[in-house]
């Protein structure tokens, strides 16, 4: 399995959605580290889980970036913005079955191949409620190994997990994307933000984790990286005739 962008690290839960289907969100690691930490630094195993949850609620609740302001385009109210049967049909056209799953604020995209059945990728996140209005959360969008070779992987499976989980987010009421293109290596971390920039969002925040400010980012994206963001209808309108079919031609 290969990570194209990193998970949360917030708390563990495994949430059954379908009969022999879960969600799994990993999210643990980082409240046993500021545990343990504490505990070696004389702190009582409770005070210590008190500190952990409060950092781990100041990070969800963390309002967009204040420097950061999206402006959205004026989009063409002639524009077509694709369903999401239209992106399933054409998901279909391409030998690719895709399942959303969801399970209150979570979701799961799964990506199959309609010959093999095999699965081939899957993106997860959630729904994320702030003042200002719902965001896409994206958490992770993963290929398998097999399919990084193929010619269709990352600009055709991955476009398709991003199209599904982009016109989730405009059903469910977001007006907002947000991701972290993980910088694990440089050259890696430039290939991330370029498919990101070619799918249309934009660097707004670099997490570097060398500042206290940098905490609350990496408790929620679980590393560092480029923090990006997107206008959801902008998106939608810039893929429509990726996904929008085509008319007969007589």
């Amino acid at each position: 399995m290969v990570v194209v962008k990193g998970q949360s690290c917030l708390s563990t839960c495994t949430l059954d959605v379908q009969r022999n289907a879960d969600l799994a969100f990993p999210l643990d690691s980082v409240l046993l580290a500021i545990c343990s930490s504490n505990c070696e630094a004389g702190a009582s195993p409770a005070s210590s889980g008190e500190m952990g949850r409060s950092l781990v609620l100041s990070a969800l609740l963390q309002p967009p970036l204040p420097p950061y302001r999206l402006e959205s385009k004026r989009v063409d109210v002639g524009a077509t913005v694709p369903t999401m049967s239209d992106i399933l049909e054409s998901s279909r056209a391409q030998k690719l079955n895709l399942q959303l799953q969801t399970l209150g604020p979570f979701f799961r995209i799964t990506a199959r191949s309609s010959e093999s059945d095999r699965e081939l990728g899957r993106a997860e996140g959630l729904i994320r409620v702030w003042f200002g209005g719902r965001i896409l959360h994206l958490d992770s969008i993963r290929l398998k190994r097999e399919t990084l070779g193929m010619e269709k992987s990352i600009f055709g499976i991955g476009v398709f997990l991003g199209a599904v989980a982009i016109r989730h987010g405009y059903d469910s009421g977001c007006r907002k994307a947000e991701l972290l293109a993980i910088n694990d290596s440089d050259l890696y971390h430039s290939k991330l933000v370029k498919f990101y920039t070619r799918i249309g969002f934009k660097a707004v925040y670099e997490v570097t984790g060398s500042s206290i400010g940098d905490l609350a980012h990496q408790l929620v994206w679980g590393g560092v990286g480029t923090r990006m963001d997107a206008s959801i209808e902008e998106l939608l309108v810039k893929w429509c005739s990726r996904f929008t079919p085509k008319p007969d031609l007589l």
